[in-house]
């Protein structure tokens, strides 16, 4: 394989936090340290599956490649629920289509919209998630958030906009919107 070359089809990388970092593990190892039984690590497989040909869908309507992606399962009154954000720029990789072909024929770095750049940016002062990251400056962070805000409209369709309203009581207000909370 070659650096940035699409999988075949997607494959799923499982870990687990009960460690101070995530750890990666296979499913025969999952199952063998009692953390998930078979049949519910096949269910939870087969979400993040659904979730991530969704995902990938959706970018490429949106002109953008899904690349990676994580996400957390758990359970919630006894149903497997995702529990954590889910096709956000912190927890996923995005690549622009319309140049994808010709950078990989190139074997140049894809153009991206996600937190990479903060994570490249720490990696070429010697960061690689060990120790004290060294502190981002302003630029740093102001490009960050430059760089979220595209993916989101690019991602939504929607104007960014700045909301006064906290974030719990706008998700709150999300979730009972859905019927997911009374």
């Amino acid at each position: 394989m070659r650096k940035d070359q699409q999988l075949e089809r997607p494959i799923l990388t499982p870990t687990t936090k009960h460690e101070k970092h995530d750890r990666p593990l296979s499913r025969a190892d999952a199952i063998r340290e009692g953390l998930i039984d078979a049949a519910t690590y096949d269910a939870a497989a087969e979400i993040c599956f659904r979730l991530y040909e969704a995902g990938v869908r959706h970018a490429a309507s949106r002109g953008l490649i899904l690349v990676d992606t994580k996400y957390e399962i758990g359970r919630w009154n006894g149903e497997l629920v995702v529990t954590d954000e889910m096709h956000t720029p912190d927890s996923s990789r995005y690549w622009f289509a319309d140049t994808y072909h010709e950078l990989f024929a190139a074997g140049q770095d894809q153009r991206k919209v996600d937190k990479e750049y903060v994570r490249e940016w720490l990696a070429a002062r010697g960061f690689r998630g060990q120790g004290q990251p060294p502190p981002l400056p302003d630029e740093v962070r102001l490009e960050a958030a430059r760089r979220y805000i595209q993916v989101y409209e690019l991602i939504t369709g929607l104007e960014f906009r700045v909301s006064d309203t906290p974030t719990e009581a706008r998700i709150l207000t999300a979730l009972r919107a859905r019927g997911y909370l009374r």
